[in-house]
This record gives C-alpha cells, structure tokens and sequence, in this order.
C-alpha cells in the first residue's frame, strides 16, 4: 500500500461497550482499511478509534463512523470530565505514507462536506484544514463546550460553519474535522481526588500558559476511582518527549506533595517517539531504529524473494 492516511475519530461514548462495538464493526467493514486500536474511559466517557489505509477507503470508514455516531450518542444526556461538541467530536485525519499534509486537508473538506450535507451536522475545520485563525486550535472551538458553540454560532459570524447547518444538531452536537500531524495521548495519573491539584499543574506546564512547548494538558476528576489525572497531548514530541511531560508532571505533583499513580496511553504511539524518550532516558543520542532486534529481523524478511514457482530457476532474480 503506497499511499496510507490514519483517522483518529474520538467519540463522545465510554460506558457502553456495545455502541463501541458497533462503531469497530463499522470500520472493519470497509475494504482497504485496517482498525489499529481502541480506547474506551468510563470517567472521561469518550472512546478513541484508531484506524488506517488508503484515502478514499480511510475516508469512507471516517463518514460512516460519524453517521452511526450521530443516530446511537445522545448529547442530551451526556455527562463526562472530557470537553466535547459532538456525538463524534474530533474527526483528525494524519498523512503516514506517501502522503502530503495537503491532501490530508483535502481529505478532511471533502468529509466535512458530506457530513454536513448528509447527515445535518455542523462542522468546523480546524488545525491544518482550517478555515479561519480563530478556529485552528482545537480547544479554541470547544471552548464552553456545546453552550459556549452554540452561542458563538448564534453571535458571531465568523463562527459559521464550514460546512452544514447554522444551527447545533439537537443531539448530535457539532464535530471538529481536520489535519494534522500524529500526536501523542498521554495521561498521568495522581493518587488525589481534588481536580483542582490535576488542573493546576496543567496549567502549569501546557504550552499556552508557558510551559512545556508544544504540549496540551488538562486536569481532569476520575470520579470512579476517586482520583484525578493529567491528560496531556504531545503534538510535536520532538519539542516535548514523553519523558520530559512525564518528568514535568512529576516535578509539580513532588512540590505539592502528591504521587504519582500510574500513566497511560490512548490510541497508538509511534515507535520513532519511544526511541527517542528511551534515548534521552538512557542518554543514548545515537539510538535508532536500525538498533531495534525486531526492526531488523522485519527488514530482513522484507527484504527475502518470495517463495518461487518451482519451475523456475532458483538463479532468476527480477
């Protein structure tokens, strides 16, 4: 496969598991896509898929998503610690393979317009598919989340959406879709349970308040477990590696007195930023993939002649 897009849709459902089976059963059906991953929380009552493939295959799995998104989550309802705007919130779609940043945009046009048109749901582009500078940053067009939309949507004009109705779907919300580069989910979590701790080291240590660069954090109450948790996004871990938010979050919670529970990751990391944290964990600068056992023993079987009709000649190499 030359060409290869990775969609990342999170949805705004993460305590019925037979929702997210329906919407994995949707992805899987499309032919020339493969489901990467999934991840479902209860407490931020969100669930991340992570699916790749061709364009147009990527392209359709991503519509047919939001379209059974829209018809099973119900907004009115809904009640989670994660911000959201939609039934499917966030539609991002990631070059991986053969492809330009530009025809990822392309890409996202091209399902935002159909979502709106199809299925009567507002949509804002955003990050590299943006349309306008105030809505390039994702927790700019969920500010206030459904409320503080639709009253943007209903006082100011340059909140009008790309594409579909003036109006929020009334229980589909509203979806972010666009382009972007792959960024790393990444949470902490505190063994607290005032949110305020989690939010104020969050504040602490994001980029917009200036912290970390290139780094996205929120504080955030697990409810269920009578904890909280800082959950961050690496958008450039060349900028900010996994250990150095890591390290962040540590220094903060040591100067408040608090401890450090456990961390995870949602969705799927690339192999080039775990290289990159355990070389900087290990001050080995020069370790690369090359160096990884498995990369190689792949290379080396990529690199193999497939199995020859016994016919021909052992000796005839294309």
């Amino acid at each position: 496969m030359k060409h290869i897009v990775e969609c990342v849709p999170n949805v705004s459902e993460g305590r019925n598991r037979h929702v997210l089976e329906s919407l994995k059963a949707v992805v899987s059906r499309v032919p020339g896509v493969s489901l990467l991953d999934h991840h479902m929380d209860s407490d931020h009552h969100r669930s991340v898929l992570t699916f790749a493939g061709e364009p147009e295959a990527v392209a359709e799995a991503a519509f047919e998503v939001v379209r059974l998104g829209s018809t099973v989550i119900n907004l009115i309802d809904h009640v989670g610690e994660h911000p959201r705007i939609g039934a499917v919130d966030v539609l991002p779609f990631i070059p991986i393979r053969g492809m330009h940043m530009a025809q990822c945009v392309e890409l996202a046009k091209w399902v935002g317009a159909r979502i709106g048109a199809d299925l009567n749901i507002p949509v804002f582009l955003y990050e590299e598919a943006c349309s306008i500078a105030e809505r390039r940053r994702l927790e700019d067009v969920r500010r206030g989340g459904l409320k503080g939309l639709a009253s943007r949507m209903a006082t100011q004009v340059q909140w009008k959406p790309d594409f579909g109705p003036g109006a929020l779907h009334p229980t589909a919300g509203g979806i972010a879709v666009g382009a972007r580069q792959v960024l790393i989910a990444y949470n902490v979590t505190l063994d607290i349970d005032d949110v305020a701790v989690a939010k104020a080291i969050a504040k602490k240590i994001r980029a917009s308040n200036g912290g970390l660069p290139s780094l996205k954090a929120l504080g955030i109450a697990l409810q269920r477990r009578r904890l909280v948790q800082v959950s961050m996004n690496l958008v450039n871990f060349h900028e900010t590696s996994i250990t150095a938010a890591f390290e962040a979050v540590k220094r903060e919670a040591d100067r408040l007195g608090v401890t450090i529970v456990s961390s995870e990751f949602v969705g799927l990391v690339p192999q080039e930023a775990l290289l990159h944290t355990a070389g900087l964990s290990l001050k080995c600068h020069e370790l690369t993939i090359t160096q990884v056992l498995e990369t190689q023993l792949a290379m080396k079987q990529a690199e193999a002649p497939d199995v020859q009709d016994p016919h021909i000649e052992e000796n005839c190499h294309e």
